[in-house]
């Protein structure tokens, strides 16, 4: 098969992480300390002692970080590098290739080497609160596997605040908020999980228990730059715990020894979802859980990101899975890697209670027909924007036509078709749950491990699950040019994506909200534009009416049909132009000139929906329906800082 070059392996790669093997467990660690009180000025610092023999060494930090699909690594912010030995300042010089690693030689006599670094960090900070991923600080052999690199962290934050994270503590000590000054140390891991466990701080701390009756034990710490946003509210963390319990009952295991959701509610540290296999980073605005209104806008955020712990951590590609952090990932099952955990998140954000089934339904159309709408899919096919993401992950000017990283959302879709097909090919007796406990549960429950898998071994699962030609079938959908959204899985599921002449009650939510995360107009199905509450063009439709009026990404209207631009005035002259001759008339802003343009539409407004064909098996209204009891409201009991 064509990936099949790529990927293949002699058996099942079990790659232990946490518990050091006998052998490994001797060598002595590399000791790290991760300073955190000037995170308010933006800045991290550590202090490292590394165990050395006299020499020549390469030291580095890493490039390719797993769950970015690029290599962003944070060389270009790392400053104040100092080495020492016996009292010495050493010597170094940086690599001329590779930018990434440090040359020294460490002299005779000397068996550790002591660094100082600091790290300018420019998102996930504020006067309240920090979120560390440890590439910020991490130095450590290069040219060696990063499994194999036995580290001992510590973290001190600034006094008074709370820690976050899935590392294990062992100094003594008050813990999650530990005494001004000290340092908290955790237990010794490896290079590999140490950047895997990330660290959340902040002065408004709070940590609540989930689910006590699932084992492992899974947490929630919430860091906040108001003193109440950290106390989430009882609904939200029924979902939480509505979350870990239908999880449980959808993969049928745990990789994890305990699992923390990290949390940060900030407007001005930034947003974030980012996987980690005992842990995940999460970041949304400061009111992001204040209301349902809000808490819409993310509601996959924080089962996205759980699912990975399964799909992406544990279950890997072969070809996402390199020894080191410098080695470059392949990116070409990524529709398995983030589409299939894409499908999955926002089944279990309806599941646990994040959305309604109706707000699945409209995020589902939305998602269908922007797809739909994508004319880059006339040239590039899903697989390509896997094995290209490296490159993608920027919006811009005409993003439609070029495409992103689209392989979540086709993913999305054509994982909704494999579930559907095969309740369509087990008369409802099988679905793609069957395929998970097998697929994401082999070997049982475990602590974090890797295990890797290529196509091949996809296409035997599935048909362990029902026989079909699965090989064909994900080809077709993956490696094809295909004109058109994969919409089988709706139909499947007994609905069609239509177009109606109002937004869902969903959409309307999400374009209303307030602030830099609105959505602002989406004329997108109808005159082919996104536009800005100002008037800016976002994107416009390659070849669709507005791109044949030669308007473009970046541009302003200023005015409508004789009108100052407004989000109303805009509306109202799409559905005046509907059943007419007459074309939409638009004075636009481009630099510093002012042209016309007429928009040659006459269809009036549209907008995704989903509507249920009558007669046809409901599937996708039995996909969001919970596998457990969901949980009430509870009262409010969290590890606080007062």
């Amino acid at each position: 098969m064509r990936h099949s070059p790529r990927f293949l392996q002699a058996g099942l790669a079990l790659l232990a992480v946490f518990a050091l093997p006998p052998a490994r467990a001797q060598k002595p660690p590399i000791e790290i300390t991760a300073d955190l009180t000037d995170a308010p000025r933006r800045l991290f610092h550590a202090e490292i002692d590394l165990p050395v023999t006299p020499g020549p060494i390469a030291l580095t930090t890493p490039k390719w970080i797993p769950g970015h699909h690029m290599p962003n690594g944070m060389a270009a912010e790392i400053t104040g590098v100092v080495f020492t030995a016996n009292g010495q300042t050493l010597p170094w010089r940086r690599d001329d290739v590779d930018l990434y690693q440090f040359h020294l030689t460490v002299p005779q006599g000397v068996t550790t080497l002591h660094a100082h670094l600091d790290c300018i960090v420019t998102s996930r900070v504020s006067q309240k609160l920090a979120a560390m991923e440890w590439e910020t600080l991490l130095l450590y052999p290069a040219n060696t596997p990063v499994r194999d690199i036995p580290i001992q962290p510590s973290v001190k934050v600034p006094a008074g605040w709370g820690i976050g994270t899935a590392l294990i503590p062992v100094s003594s000590g008050p813990y999650p908020v530990p005494a001004p000054g000290s340092i908290t140390k955790f237990a010794v891991t490896n290079v590999e999980q140490l950047q895997d466990s990330p660290v959340i701080t902040g002065q408004y701390f709070h940590e609540f228990p989930l689910a006590p009756e699932i084992a492992p034990k899974h947490y929630i710490d919430v860091v906040s730059d108001q003193p109440d946003d950290s106390n989430l509210r009882p609904s939200v963390l029924a979902n939480i715990a509505n979350l870990v319990r239908e999880a449980d009952a959808l993969y049928g295991c745990h990789h994890y020894h305990v699992y923390h959701f990290l949390l940060t509610l900030s407007d001005v540290a930034g947003g974030m979802g980012l996987e980690h296999g005992q842990s995940s980073d999460n970041g949304v605005g400061e009111e992001g859980y204040a209301d349902d209104e809000h808490a819409l806008r993310d509601a996959d955020l924080l089962p996205h990101e759980f699912t990975h712990s399964w799909n992406g951590k544990y279950r890997r590609p072969a070809g996402l899975y390199q020894p080191d952090f410098a080695t470059p990932q392949q990116g070409a099952l990524l529709w398995v890697y983030e589409g299939m955990t894409e499908y999955l998140g926002d089944v279990l954000a309806a599941r646990a209670g994040f959305e309604t089934p109706a707000q699945y339904r409209d995020t589902l159309a939305a998602t269908a027909a922007e797809l739909d709408y994508t004319p880059g899919r006339d040239w590039r096919s899903t697989e390509d924007t896997a094995v290209a993401a490296s490159i993608l992950r920027f919006f811009g000017p005409w993003y439609n036509w070029r495409r992103g990283q689209d392989y979540y959302q086709e993913g999305e879709l054509l994982w909704l078709d494999a579930d559907t097909l095969i309740r369509k090919l087990t008369g409802d007796k099988k679905s793609l749950s069957d395929f998970e406990k097998i697929f994401l549960g082999k070997g049982g429950n475990t602590g974090p491990l890797i295990v890797t898998y290529d196509f091949d071994e996809l296409v035997r699962d599935l048909n362990e699950v029902v026989p079909y030609d699965w090989a064909t079938f994900l080809h077709d959908h993956v490696d094809k040019i295909n004109p058109h959204a994969d919409l089988a899985g709706i139909e499947q599921g007994g609905y069609k994506l239509v177009y109606n002449d109002k937004p869902t009650a969903t959409e309307l939510t999400l374009e209303n909200e307030p602030g830099p995360r609105s959505r602002g107009l989406d004329c997108w199905y109808s005159i082919g534009l996104r536009v800005g509450g100002d008037g800016s063009i976002g994107d416009v439709l390659w070849n669709g009416p507005a791109d044949k009026a030669s308007l473009a990404p970046g541009e302003k209207i200023i005015a409508v049909n004789g009108q100052i631009f407004a989000s109303d005035a805009l509306k109202a002259a799409i559905r005046a132009a509907k059943g007419t001759t007459e074309p939409i008339h638009l004075i636009v802003q481009a630099d510093s000139f002012v042209t016309m343009a007429d928009i040659d539409y006459h269809g009036g407004e549209r907008y995704p929906a989903l509507e249920r064909v009558d007669g046809t098996p409901d599937y996708l209204d039995e996909i969001t329906k919970p596998l457990t009891t969901p949980e009430k409201a509870p009262s409010q009991q969290s590890k606080n800082q007062e």
